[in-house]
């Protein structure tokens, strides 16, 4: 698969269906995928962030790029203990595949060792891609896969890969992430719902590969899973900095973070993310809780690539600049924000039903 990332950061293991898939536009694709259509089959047409969007962008990677250093160093620090030095890393394309090389190289700053770094794809309701898998055990022990990806919302992906994994004898479910607000892995960089800048952006921050494929007519048997490459956006390609810029703070020991703030006094041991989430279902007469997307990344995808109905906001964060980013795509979608007490999350999207299916 073709990327704007150099094969040293990372291979991916998909198939290349550029010029394949048509792209569609989001109120298509969501009512197709509210009508029965797996979101896997169809891709979305990008957003072209407006210049004031970008400004924000900019700002977020500025301020946040020395907590997102450190929660990768405290997440590496701990991988290297769980793990060691012969661990694989296996992130989920996309939103892991920057993730993964942060942490490839970090190891590579701190530890002096290079680790292998793949990217594979997997899919809710269809699983994870088992030719990209039977190739990694042909050339790995199954104890030393590491599964890694960006964030962890409700835990959707987590029980995919828990489910995924019991094909593949001793290979863990276990996954490594910048921020788990869920509060369902210790491999993470903070339990604190924090920006992790590249979440929001879409393949201009990700090496130019479209989200994952899977449809019959187009991915065979024995073929990876699918990805486009655009390469018409080339001149817009921010990977490279959005590493370098989280890389410039890397360093030997790291700030921990309060995992306290968030909490309102409750132990995160007690309440997950997922019990968070059926209480705003309930709260707004959702049945379905795959409607309800929590932390900032996956709000910010609701905002990128699906219809929202409504934003929530903790109150705790009115105005707080980590939270523009959002604000300003709400703006400009016409997307309704209220502010709403939630204990894990600083903010949660809520995807539009559309009635004229």
């Amino acid at each position: 698969m073709r990327s704007s990332y150099l094969t040293e950061d990372v291979v991916f293991l998909l198939k290349d269906i550029t010029g394949l898939v048509q792209p569609q536009p989001t109120q298509e694709r969501e009512k197709l995928i509210q009508s029965g259509r797996h979101y896997s089959e169809m891709l979305p047409i990008e957003y072209v962030p407006t210049q004031k969007y970008m400004e924000v962008y900019r700002e977020a990677l500025d301020r946040y790029a020395k907590p997102v250093a450190d929660a990768i160093g405290v997440l590496s620090d701990r991988i290297m203990t769980a793990r060691g030095k012969d661990v694989v890393l296996v992130s989920l394309a996309r939103a892991g595949t920057p993730i993964g090389i942060l942490i490839k190289r970090y190891i590579k700053f701190k530890y002096k060792t290079e680790v292998p770094h793949y990217s594979i794809s997997i899919i809710r309701g269809r699983g994870i891609d088992d030719n990209a898998m039977r190739y990694l055990l042909d050339r790995y022990l199954p104890g030393q896969l590491l599964f890694v990806d960006g964030w962890i919302g409700k835990g959707a992906i987590l029980k995919e890969l828990e489910k995924a994994v019991e094909a593949y004898s001793h290979v863990s479910p276990e996954i490594a992430v910048v921020a788990d607000p869920a509060g369902v892995t210790e491999l993470c960089g903070t339990h604190e719902d924090i920006l992790i800048p590249s979440s929001c952006l879409n393949s201009t921050v990700s090496g130019l590969v479209s989200r994952t494929f899977l449809r019959d007519d187009i991915i065979g048997e024995k073929d990876f899973h699918g990805a486009v490459y655009y390469g018409e956006l080339k001149a817009s390609d921010l990977s490279y900095e959005f590493i370098e810029t989280i890389e410039q703070h890397f360093a030997p020991e790291n700030a921990g973070f309060d995992e306290s703030r968030r909490l309102k006094g409750k132990d995160i041991l007690k309440e997950k993310g997922i019990d968070e989430v059926r209480r705003i279902a309930s709260a707004f007469g959702i049945e379905d809780i795959n409607y309800v997307k929590p932390g900032i990344g996956e709000t910010t995808r609701v905002l990128l690539r699906r219809v929202p109905w409504k934003i929530l906001i903790d109150e705790r964060y009115r105005d707080n600049p980590e939270l523009s980013h959002v604000i300003r795509l709400a703006e400009e979608k016409d997307v309704p924000v209220e502010y709403y007490p939630l204990t894990h999350y600083k903010c949660c999207g809520i995807i539009k039903k559309l009635a004229d299916i």
